[in-house]
């Protein structure tokens, strides 16, 4: 069975809100000591709370209907009813929560522990003591409790990760990212060994680090659903900085980067605005010279760096190259916020 999964489909409801009491107070000496009717208590919530221990929704699996418990209704002597129990939905970080119908972003969890409150329950209605005042002192009339939601929500799950090894199948992400990491991804020499995506810690200077993720294998039309499909390029959203992972063997360098580079415009443009860098691996088969022409024919707004896994070159300045990346990416101001500021500017 397969042990990643990051996109479920689950039916959802938020429980009703109860509805207020309409109750008079008798008494043995006062047969109409005046209104105490309760409120209804609220209905149940469906929240999400994220959990660093997880890496899959793979738990969620067998999850098909979620609902959460109705408010109570109130009742005499000013009882407010009991409130319906909460659902909490535990989820990895970088998850996200879909409407199916509208396809809004309901919540999205990146911090371990953060709670987002994605299908609110009914609130309880008013009982008829709460409409009681100085010129009507019998009120005859209470609320009903509100309803919930409901509805099909889509679970979708975006790794995250501070650098994504980008490339086609086989070109050595699996292997560079053993190298410079303790994680194992399957290597193998064919196509499409990577299924899932993996992630492992980078070690860097100073007691630093930074997080590095192996994504499937992309190949042109992708975005088409050929291949692996589109199925793990949104994985890449998640990523401040994407490594162009290149074999030193490939018939055309430049012509790789670009149909790569053209998927991922092709799924969202967006991911152009994002930090590109460009490894070119299995570089111990190149010398000098063959390092020189790959130099010339690559992007010069790219920076790049030869390396290989098996000899150990290149990986610290690899390292260094991506670091710097991830500083710059953190002081960037993004497109959107650059252009609010040059109108606020140009108001001024």
């Amino acid at each position: 069975m397969e042990n990643f999964v990051d996109f479920i489909r689950v039916f959802c409801k938020s429980g009703h809100g109860g509805a207020g009491s309409k109750h008079f107070m008798r008494t043995k000496f006062k047969a109409m000591a005046g209104p105490d009717g309760g409120d209804g208590g609220r209905g149940g919530h469906l929240i999400l709370r994220g959990n660093a221990q997880l890496w899959t929704l793979l738990h969620l699996r067998w999850y098909k209907n979620v609902k959460a418990e109705n408010g109570e209704n109130g009742s005499g002597d000013n009882c407010t009813g009991a409130m319906g129990k909460d659902i909490v939905i535990e989820v990895p970080l970088g998850t996200i929560v879909r409407d199916e119908e509208t396809g809004v972003v309901d919540a999205e969890i990146l911090r371990d522990g953060e709670e987002v409150v994605f299908m609110p329950g009914g609130q309880g209605g008013r009982g008829n003591a709460y409409f009681k005042t100085a010129t009507n002192q019998a009120p005859e009339h209470a609320q009903p409790g509100e309803p919930g939601q409901e509805g099909w929500k889509l679970l979708e799950l975006k790794v995250l990760a501070d650098v994504g090894l980008v490339g086609f199948p086989n070109a050595g992400k699996s292997t560079l990212l053993s190298s410079i990491t303790a994680a194992r991804p399957k290597i193998a020499n064919y196509a499409f060994t990577t299924l899932t995506p993996q992630l492992g810690m980078v070690e860097y200077r100073d007691d630093k680090s930074f997080c590095m993720a192996d994504l499937p294998g992309i190949i042109e039309g992708a975005h088409e659903g050929k291949g692996l499909g589109h199925r793990f390029l949104r994985h890449i959203e998640r990523n401040a900085v994407l490594l162009f992972v290149i074999p030193a063997d490939s018939e055309d360098h430049l012509k790789e980067f670009k149909v790569l580079k053209n998927e991922l415009e092709q799924f969202n443009p967006e991911l152009l605005d994002k930090q590109f860098l460009i490894a070119i691996s299995k570089s111990d088969m190149l010398d000098d010279e063959l390092k020189t022409a790959i130099s010339a024919e690559l992007p010069k707004d790219v920076p790049h760096v030869f390396i290989s896994a098996v000899t150990q070159t290149g990986l610290q300045e690899l390292k260094d190259i991506l670091w710097e990346a991830l500083i710059s990416e953190s002081n960037r101001i993004p497109a959107s916020q650059e252009e609010e500021i040059e109108d606020e500017e140009a108001e001024q």
